[in-house]
């Protein structure tokens, strides 16, 4: 799994370049914003269970369609997936929030998901969209903690749908 830093040094190192003003930038960003990245794992830490249980039951809220006979959150073990596929997505947006990077999202999340989802009859729209109400709630947790600006939250949540919708599953 490689970090923000790891990825702009290798970046100039291939290119054969010095570190210039936009790297320098880069790096200064990324350690002035480390606290809160880590206050936000943390708090997706210790509410996990709760911000996957609170998505879960606005998403079946919205779509109830999904609970009812013949949906694909029917059945007690198709209903315990979808919880399970919606902890990992966040266990990995903490992972790429600390890193500053959405690498590994693509490296362990991404890659392969379409055909895992094509090959089971998994719907994306739902999926798409219990992973935009997971980053609302992470986004008011970490409010809570005392972050005051929650915009970085957005970056790996925003990379899962959107690489996800644009995929043809």
């Amino acid at each position: 799994m490689r970090d923000a830093i790891t990825n702009l040094i290798k970046n100039y190192d291939v290119s054969g370049r010095y570190l210039d003003r936009n790297a320098v930038d880069s790096l200064k960003s990324y350690f002035q914003t480390g606290t809160a990245r880590v206050q936000a794992a943390a708090a997706i830490n210790a509410n996990s269970a709760s911000i996957v249980k609170q998505a879960g039951s606005q998403l079946f809220e919205e779509l109830p369609e999904l609970i009812r006979p013949g949906g694909n959150a029917y059945t007690t073990r198709r209903y315990a997936a979808c919880l399970r596929d919606m902890d990992y997505y966040l266990r990995y947006a903490s992972y790429a929030l600390v890193a500053g990077d959405t690498n590994v999202l693509d490296e362990r999340v991404l890659q392969g998901l379409r055909e895992t989802y094509n090959s089971l009859g998994v719907p994306i729209g739902p999926t798409v969209r219990g992973i935009q109400i997971m980053k609302d709630i992470v986004k008011q947790q970490v409010a809570a903690a005392g972050v005051e600006n929650t915009g970085f939250v957005d970056q790996p949540f925003d990379h899962m749908t959107r690489d996800l919708s644009e995929q043809d599953v």
